[in-house]
Formats: structure tokens, sequence, C-alpha cells
């Protein structure tokens, strides 16, 4: 089809797409990127020949055809970073003619929510399916017994009722974090829009848990400075990786030992880049072998496996923390040392002043 825009309604339209957009010239360089696109390939994609910020093959020929007279072309695209997201690629002509020569428009419309529903449903079948198997047993037998040889015994009646009872909230357990997991992983490649103040969070989860600290004689301590930056966030999941992070250090920290929740601003996050905060959580608790750490964060991972369970961890409280962290395009780290404790830092960007700004279109 044809069409002749001025640069500036070329702008307006293409930043009123809720998809990630970009127009190529008859060279295949990128002339125009709209927000959401910028957002993905950074700014520097613009004035450069496509394969420098996209190198899959069936991208790059999709627009090809196109630019060789070609009228439509779909082809899948998958990006690896910051987070893994799945997208169907579509490229059409918008201008045959012109002084500027044929354009083309590549829009990327992202399914990466539908490709980890169809992952997760045979995720969920196999975890589950496993994890659920123990106490069901034991739900089964101790129900048998009850029906039988205990029938009429009120001791034992009484000592396989709280069982049963103990096996049902840890299968309840189970199921409300693989349901929490499921909702983070679905919307992960969604980066959150909110501006959040962490000191709240902080004494809120602090809050929570405090009860629970004070049975095992563990006092939490707060350290949080007044003149932190707000972050870019969601609340309730930034809620969710405070209370994870503070359950596990509770659970696994030593009786009587305090634990110490803290924050301070960051000038560089690792890896990341950018300026940022970092809210950690230390526990004076056994030292981690190091060959367990790169894996803390698998699914139903656990590094003593009965203790775990004997605590009532689901192994899938810091899976969710990590994909919350992901969706944050922020960082998790674990350091563990004999004599020292264990510390888990989450690194999270500063929220910026002002929007993105449009970028220059160039000819």
């Amino acid at each position: 089809m044809g069409m002749e825009l001025d640069p500036a309604a070329w702008r307006v339209l293409l930043d009123g797409f809720p998809a990630p957009v970009l127009v190529l010239n008859a060279r295949r360089v990128v002339i125009e990127a709209n927000r959401q696109a910028r957002e993905i390939f950074g700014s520097h994609l613009l004035n450069h020949d496509l394969a420098h910020s996209l190198r899959q093959p069936a991208a790059l020929e999709a627009a090809n055809a196109v630019l060789n007279g070609a009228p439509h072309k779909v082809s899948p695209l998958m990006l690896a970073a910051p987070v893994q997201r799945f997208f169907e690629l579509h490229a059409l002509p918008v201008q045959s003619q012109g002084k500027d020569g044929a354009r083309v428009a590549l829009s990327l419309l992202d399914i990466t929510g539908q490709h980890h529903v169809e992952q997760m449903r045979a995720d969920f079948v196999a975890n589950v399916s496993h994890e659920l198997r123990s106490p069901l047993v034991s739900l089964l037998g101790f129900i048998e017994t009850l029906k039988g040889p205990a029938r009429n015994d009120a001791a034992a009646r009484e000592k396989f009722l709280g069982i049963m009872q103990s096996e049902a909230q840890r299968m309840a357990r189970l199921i409300d974090d693989l349901l929490s997991l499921s909702r983070v992983e679905v919307n992960e490649h969604i980066r959150p829009r909110g501006r959040v103040d962490i000191a709240p969070l902080m004494a809120s989860a602090k809050s929570a848990l405090e009860e629970r600290a004070v049975r095992r004689g563990v006092v939490i301590e707060l350290v949080c400075p007044p003149d932190m930056p707000k972050i870019t966030g969601d609340q309730d999941q930034l809620a969710e990786v405070l209370h994870n992070l503070l359950d596990n250090a509770l659970k696994y920290g030593a009786p009587g030992r305090p634990i110490r929740l803290g924050a301070r601003r960051v000038e560089r996050i690792p890896v990341v880049g950018g300026p940022g905060i970092c809210v950690s959580v230390h526990n004076e608790g056994d030292p981690i072998a190091p060959e367990h750490l790169p894996r803390l964060t698998e699914r139903f991972y656990r590094v003593d496996q009965a203790r775990s369970r004997e605590i009532g961890g689901t192994g899938l409280g810091l899976a969710i923390v990590k994909h919350i962290v992901s969706r944050h395009r922020g960082r998790l780290s674990v350091e563990s040392e004999a004599g020292s404790g264990n510390t888990f830092s989450v690194f999270l960007p500063e929220a910026p002043p002002d929007d993105i700004p449009s970028q220059p279109r160039i000819p």
C-alpha cells in the first residue's frame, strides 16, 4: 500500500502503536523506531542495518522479501535478552515510492504469554504429579489406618489427624506457590511501569513476619536510609520478593541470631548496568556449599530435601523471587561463607525522572 506522511505524523503514528514497530528504508537501514521498539533494542538501532540489532535469519529474510516486492511476510522471532521473549514478526510495505524509495514496516506481535502458558501446562503436570505424590500417599495411608486398625484408638486418631493436617497444609502451600509462579512467569516479559518506594514495603515485610521471628528468638534489624530513590516496579510483586527472602532467612537461619534487612543505593547494578538500589537479607545460618549456589533458584531445588520438607518449604520461593526480579530487569545474587552467614541481594533499577524521550527521525 502507498502512504506518505511527514516526520511529525510518523512519530505520532508509530508511538501510538502498542506493539514494537521498526521502519526500514530501501537499504534495510532502520530509519524509525517507536518507543516500544527502542525499549527492546535500544536507540542505537537507528541509522544501522537491521542485522545490527536483529540477527535472526528468518526475520531478515522476511524484511528482504518485502523490500523485493512481497506484499506481506510473517516470521517467528525469539529475543533472549534481557528476558526471553517470543514474537510473531509481520513485515509489510508502507511506501512503494517517494524520495526515500521503498520502505518496510516490521511489527512485532508479542506471543510470549501464549508460549509460557503452553510450556507451563506441561511443566505443571510433571512438577505437581511428582511433588504431590508423597503427601497424597501419606494421606491415603493414614485414612486407611483410621478406617481399620485405629478406628477405635483415640490417641492414634489424634496423632494421625495432626499429621494429615500438616500434609494437607503442605499441599495447599505448594499449590499456592505454583499459582504464584505461574502468574509471574506469564507476565515476566512485560516490564512494570509503577513507581515504588521500597521503605514501606520493607517495614511491612518485617511486620508480617515479626511474630514468627519472636517465636524463634530472632530479631529482624531494618536498615533503610531515608533518602532512597524510587524504583520502577510492581508493588505487590516486590512485596512478595521481600516476604519470600525474609521467610527463607527465618526458616534456614540460626535460632536466636539476628536477621538484617537492609537497603542502599548503588551507582551501577552488576551486569545489568545503570543506577538502582540493593535490598539485601542476611542471616547467620549454615553456609551454602558453592556447588548449590547456581541452582538455588531452580524450581523444587532443595539443598537439604528432608529439612526443607520438615520446615514447610515448597522449593519454589527463590524461583518466584528470580522471575520477579527478572521481570523488573534487576539482578539477584547470593553470597555464602562459613562464619559470615548468607546474604541474598536484589538489585533493582532506579525509576527515571521522566518518560523515555522520543528519538529524532533520520532521513
